[in-house]
């Protein structure tokens, strides 16, 4: 990488080691602290379960988001003995039958959560990107509400976060991200979300995605601009200077909740990433480089809130041979032989490595 190129040049070599050491376990510290990755499971070639805790293990992924509560994985995270901290799912598609009646969420809670003791859980994400539109629509915070229940009766509202996952397509306005608005239409339904959530001291959980507005419209909006490899600033929104779109879209984000009510409501993203294979800019190359500008970024925050490190998840671990449309079978870290499809900086190796890794 750059660092091996320019920060250590005219150093003797130990120098060279001690340093670059120096700077990664610092690395290490503040990724250990805030990066996560998506474990999707749609595919029929995955590895098995413990196989796959401990690959987020081996390359430091500390957090995970699992998207239903899938016992084997449950299993594994919790034979393993790691220190992975879970954001579990409750699918789109259980979300009428909780949200009828406290005793249905009381059980999935018994369940799925306290069954697991050993499992390190950190967030329950009641939906994701439930569309406005859908007839599940009116069944999320009353599931979120029965959910939230169950966990504190448990005595476990200190420990578990219980949220849901919206996309950016709620936003009605989103440039500048000072002006950021939730669409009109949308508001009677997330006030109500948002009202709960800062009572309740929960991160609203939002997926972030550059590659899709960056793919839908490549004339107006620049590769290094989404990449998070621009050299200046693109955007200037009042005193704030924006030099990539993914802080652009999370000040937005910031931005609506401060209108909504929600100004002290931290964000979780809940998924970020690019695919290295299907679309316009879909690369291996162009996936290395955000990802690990992704990885390295989201500590610093953003503009809007800047040095408080934001919470990200990756998305995802694997590439994904279950899903319909070409472009999503490959957003993984990782193919489904546990080979990583390219290096990242969050993998952070032993103090041995280092020394052989120099040259």
């Amino acid at each position: 990488m750059a660092l091996n190129s320019y920060v250590t040049e005219g150093f003797p070599r130990m120098t060279k080691v001690l340093l670059l050491l120096g700077l990664l376990m610092t690395s290490l510290h503040l990724t250990d602290a805030q990066i996560g990755v998506c474990y999707g499971t749609m595919a029929d070639n995955l590895p098995p379960l413990e196989e796959v805790v401990e690959l987020y293990s081996q390359n430091n992924f500390q957090r995970m988001r699992l998207y239903n509560p899938n016992p084997a994985a449950l299993q594994a995270l919790g034979s393993a003995g790691s220190n992975i901290q879970l954001m579990m799912g409750v699918s789109n598609d259980d979300l009428q039958n909780i949200a009828a009646t406290q005793g249905n969420a009381n059980k999935w809670v018994e369940t799925y959560v306290m069954n697991y003791t050993k499992v390190k859980f950190r967030y329950i994400a009641v939906g994701n990107e439930v569309n406005l539109s859908s007839s599940l629509a009116r069944f999320l915070l009353p599931a979120m509400k029965n959910i939230n229940n169950a966990i504190s009766a448990a005595g476990l509202d200190n420990q578990i976060k219980v949220s849901t996952a919206i996309d950016t397509g709620v936003l009605g306005t989103s440039y500048p991200p000072s002006a950021g608005s939730f669409r009109s239409e949308a508001r009677s339904f997330l006030d109500p979300i948002i009202s709960f959530l800062a009572e309740n001291g929960a991160p609203l959980l939002v997926n972030i995605y550059p590659y899709f507005s960056y793919s839908a419209n490549t004339q107006d909006i620049s590769l290094d601009y989404a990449l998070f490899t621009a050299n200046e600033v693109m955007v200037q929104d009042g005193q704030l200077g924006y030099r990539n779109l993914f802080d652009s879209m999370v000040d937005a984000v910031y931005s609506a909740l401060e209108e909504a009510g929600g100004d002290s409501m931290d964000i979780v993203v809940s998924e970020s990433g690019w695919p290295s294979a299907g679309g316009t800019g879909a690369t291996l190359d162009n996936a290395r480089i955000y990802n690990t500008n992704l990885i390295q970024h989201v500590k610093g925050g953003t503009p809007k809130r800047p040095a408080k490190a934001l919470e990200t998840y990756v998305f995802a671990m694997f590439d994904e041979n279950y899903r319909s449309a070409e472009l999503d079978k490959h957003w993984g870290l990782f193919l489904p032989n546990k080979q990583s499809k390219y290096p990242l900086l969050c993998r952070i190796p032993t103090a041995t490595q280092i020394v052989f890794s120099i040259e």
